[in-house]
């Protein structure tokens, strides 16, 4: 607690002694006062001196609740109440209700106030009881006490307003007034009701519990220019919280290593989709793992255990650098995977390769939705013909390509390229080493890619390929996944180790073949890299270079003579014109 300043002083007001104190020098500009007066409300000059003491108290508490109240303001916002939380809410509403009318009966009733003090406790009942049956989660007045209870000293907690958690606090207040009135009609009845003691802060000495520091992680880490997608922050978000809840709900630093083995020991249990399993679905995940490995359910692969693993080091990592933790419990902890990132997706063969660039939508489809189902139409002018192209040609990740916009199709020096970039709404990459500038390929030009970019932009398209959307997880990319899944259904090679992520691997093995240095298929795939070499995909090659290597690749075998021809697309020197050269 700050000193009260040296130069407070007293003065009369009539024949009333009254003190006076400026506002302290580091709240000056903020507090709704130029100065704090406060009635000593004794006319004696002595008894004054004696009171002072306690009046200067008094307001100094009020500047310390001012600073609090700052200092809450600069705190990131809670995602979500903790039940915990809300029950303690619940606790306070319930003693302010009864403390207030406990005061009100202690100042006396005639009979004209003790009838409209009854009139009142059965309104409130009435309106609360009428607004739990419904499920009402907003009135003007619940919205209100809501926002002001969370202010209380005794709670103390911000809210973000888009919170899902609004719903359950005005039905905390709800619950309260409900209970309060049932109490308050007992005393009308002359039954002796006690107001219980006042429900301190439900939050332990250092505040700091982790199903508290889940959201505020979550929050900025999603806050962050080119930070987690909704998809990702979900992910993230539902890990930590089981492993909370797995270990239940203590201040951050009271975790050891012994919970987190606990943890890695359920997961290495667990199936995937453990949630969707009849038997399992309504379980806790420790028995999930114990009921799954007792019906020899085959578990996660070790590949996925690790990333929900490296989910919860992320958080604890986090949390070591905001907060008072010693040390990781999850470092060190991953399990051992043999064999290569290829075992869990191969490059594509040749012949499913030449399947692909057969198939309807580049020999004739029935329409842009019946792309499987063969016609007529060779759709040049729409993303499922160009992305699966694309991602031949450069070894993009799906997210990558769905999400260019056209300004991304750039002209340098002569040198047609596709800037692969964060920098942007809605745009987002796997980490920062995935920045990067890739030549268009020539078979790209033969086939027309440069026309379709310009014609996207004449047409007044901010993005390349606006025909799909963001899916609600927020990616580019899981409705397309699901739309290349169904073309190699359809043409008949659809196997578990292939997807669009094996035209990145057919890249790499066309770059080696094709002898291109593995320094630009780095730099061209955004690979990070230790030293040096992770300095590749960051320009250090410039587009000459890169161009120059670019015009190596070749896939040997794969016949694409097809989609020239019918693309009538004009010479590469033509469309290059198109383009122009980036303002």
């Amino acid at each position: 607690m700050n000193d009260m300043p040296s130069h407070t002083r007293l003065f009369r007001r009539g024949s009333v002694w009254w003190h006076r104190g400026p506002i302290p020098r580091d709240i000056r500009d903020t507090y709704p006062k130029t100065e704090e007066t406060f009635s000593l409300k004794t006319s004696d000059h002595k008894e004054a001196l004696r009171r002072l003491p306690r009046a200067m108290a008094e307001v100094l508490e009020r500047f310390d609740e001012h600073r609090r109240m700052l200092a809450r303001q600069q705190e990131p916002a809670l995602l979500e109440l903790t039940p915990e939380q809300l029950k303690h809410i619940e606790d306070v509403y319930y003693w302010h209700l009864l403390d207030e009318d406990e005061e009100l009966r202690l100042s006396g009733l005639d009979d004209a106030d003790f009838e409209a003090l009854n009139e009142f406790i059965d309104l409130a009942e009435d309106v609360g009881r009428y607004e739990l049956a419904r499920g009402m989660a907003f009135s003007p007045f619940g919205e209100s006490e809501a926002a002001e209870v969370l202010t209380w000293s005794s709670v103390d907690l911000k809210l973000d307003k888009a919170s899902p958690s609004w719903p359950k606090l005005y039905r905390a207040i709800q619950t309260a007034t409900v209970r309060a009135a049932r109490a308050k009609r007992q005393r009308s009845e002359g039954s002796p009701v006690e107001t219980p003691p006042e429900p301190q802060t439900n939050q332990p000495v250092d505040g700091h519990l982790a199903s508290m520091l889940i959201g505020e992680w979550v929050a900025e880490k999603s806050r962050a220019k080119g930070g987690w997608t909704p998809a990702t922050a979900a992910a993230n978000k539902l890990w930590a919280e089981r492993f909370v809840e797995m270990a239940s709900d203590r201040p951050i630093g009271d975790y050891g290593k012994s919970d987190a083995r606990g943890f890695k020991t359920a997961l290495l249990s667990l199936p995937p989709n453990w949630t969707k399993i009849k038997g399992l679905e309504k379980l806790a995940m420790n028995e999930a793992a114990k009921r799954a490995a007792e019906l020899n359910l085959k578990p996660m692969s070790g590949k996925n255990v690790n990333k929900v693993l490296g989910f919860v080091r992320a958080f604890w990592n986090w949390a070591k650098a905001n907060y008072d933790v010693a040390s990781n419990p999850f470092d060190g902890l991953n399990v051992k995977i043999s064999g290569k990132a290829r075992d869990e997706r191969q490059p594509f063969t040749l012949a499913e390769l030449s399947a692909i660039v057969k198939s309807p939508v580049y020999t004739g489809c029935q329409s842009i939705r019946y792309h499987n189902s063969p016609g007529d139409l060779i759709p040049s002018d729409n993303g499922v013909y160009w992305v699966p192209l694309v991602g031949l040609f450069t070894g993009c990740r799906s997210g990558e390509i769905i999400q260019l916009r056209t300004e991304d199709v750039k002209i340098e020096g002569g040198i047609a390229y596709i800037e692969v970039t964060d920098d942007g709404d809605d745009l987002s990459l796997k980490n920062s080493g995935s920045r990067r500038r890739i030549p268009v390929h020539k078979t790209l030009k033969e086939i027309g890619f440069l026309r379709f970019a310009e014609r996207q932009r004449k047409l007044g398209h901010k993005r390349l390929f606006p025909d799909f959307p963001k899916a609600k997880d927020g990616t580019y990319s899981t409705a397309y996944s699901r739309k290349f899944s169904n073309l190699l259904k359809a043409i008949g090679i659809k196997h578990n180790k292939i997807s669009f992520h094996s035209f990145r691997h057919s890249f790499e093995d066309a770059c080696r073949n094709s002898r291109i240095p593995l320094d630009f298929v780095n730099a061209l795939q955004g690979h990070a890299q230790q030293g040096m070499a992770g300095r590749y995909g960051n320009g250090l090659y410039g587009l000459q270079l890169l161009s120059e290597e670019m015009e190596k690749l070749t896939y040997d075998g794969l016949d694409l003579r097809h989609l020239a021809r019918d693309s009538h697309t004009g010479s590469i020197a033509e469309q290059q014109g198109c383009l122009g050269s980036p303002g």
